[in-house]
């Protein structure tokens, strides 16, 4: 399943109110948590985040206090473990936590209590870790614990992440890189502790959007792919003019036939188109000038922009007639079913 999935997957089971235990199992670096985080805020619910790999046994379960009238016990629960309220208890990094501590979890995700403390009733359990493929860390989970959870296999996805950097304003030239060298969006490295994930390209992001040259992307993606991305932005000062397109003063202006130009003057151009209007004139420029698994690609990327800025309703109203719109309108229609 794609991060995309994913995410629809979990709201559903919000929507429905399935308080069935979930596993998300899937490399590191590709937005597990992040996603678990975004479907609590967007139903406003609150969210518990623990790392069972940083716990020991007695930091889950609590400590036993001695009873004032009797020779028995009470256990004093953490204080961060919820006690009202409606939330997600997101236990994470579940099989990189010691056997003793899963034991105690096991209580946990079974029973919804732990020693004297019981889970309130609005609460789901949501978990994640990664597998032994992954080089993670990881211990075997009992076939007690992994019988009582839905289990989701998670794998980086370039339509989900492109979908995530325009939401979140990535760099233009790595979102056009990325669509020219989809490989690279994940490419783990058992030598080197720095590679390309969904998380260091937008670390990549960040370090990038600085202007600063001295701060290298290689630090978070590694030297083989940094290398890449360097070299690639060469051809941005041959591209046409953005602006003249979207503006309808394209003149002249044609589509490129190098293919690592024509991702980067597709992205380039779903990137700026600010409104409905101009994303519309994108379409009509694509549609007579470039491939139609271009213009998909365009969609794919203005699209998602459009419903964020609330311009979708305008898009479409606009868009009546169209020719390219038309012709597209099986794939365009697609795009927007998944927004």
């Amino acid at each position: 399943m794609t991060p995309s999935t994913l995410q629809r997957f979990l709201e559903n089971v919000l929507q429905h109110d399935l308080r069935m235990s979930l596993m998300i199992w899937g490399p590191p670096g590709i937005g597990k948590s992040s996603i678990v985080a975004e479907v609590a805020a967007a139903r406003e619910l609150d969210l518990v985040d623990v790392r069972l790999s940083q716990l020991a046994p007695t930091d889950l379960r609590g400590l036993p206090v001695p009873r004032d009238d009797d020779r028995s016990a009470t256990w004093y629960a953490p204080d961060f473990l919820p006690r009202e309220g409606q939330g997600v208890l997101f236990l994470d990094e579940v099989n990189m936590a010691a056997p003793t501590v899963q034991g105690i979890a096991q209580q946990l995700i079974l029973d919804r209590k732990v020693g004297s403390y019981t889970l309130p009733d609005g609460w789901y359990i949501w978990a994640a870790g990664n597998r032994k493929e992954d080089r993670a860390a990881v211990f075997d989970m009992p076939a007690p614990v992994a019988n009582r959870f839905i289990h989701l296999d998670v794998a980086p996805d370039l339509e989900s992440f492109r979908r995530y950097a325009l939401r979140e304003g990535l760099h233009e030239h790595i979102q056009a890189f990325l669509s020219f060298r989809p490989e690279l969006l994940f490419n783990m490295s058992p030598d080197h502790p720095a590679w390309p994930s969904p998380r260091s390209w937008e670390m990549a992001s960040w370090l990038y959007s600085t202007g600063e040259p001295a701060l290298d992307l290689a630090t978070a993606i590694g030297e083989g792919p940094a290398g890449e991305f360097y070299a690639y932005l060469d051809i941005y000062d041959d591209l046409p003019d953005f602006e003249k397109i979207l503006a309808e003063d394209e003149g002249t202006v044609v589509f490129p036939e190098e293919p690592s130009k024509r991702y980067a003057i597709t992205t380039g151009l779903s990137v700026r188109a600010e409104n409905a209007e101009q994303a519309l004139r994108g379409f009509v420029w694509m549609g007579a000038n470039a491939p139609d698994e271009f213009t998909q690609l365009y969609a794919q990327n203005v699209l998602p922009r459009l419903r964020q800025q609330g311009e979708m309703g305008r898009f479409i109203e606009r868009a009546q007639g169209n020719g390219t719109v038309e012709r597209l309108q099986r794939a365009i229609s697609a795009v927007v079913a998944h927004l």
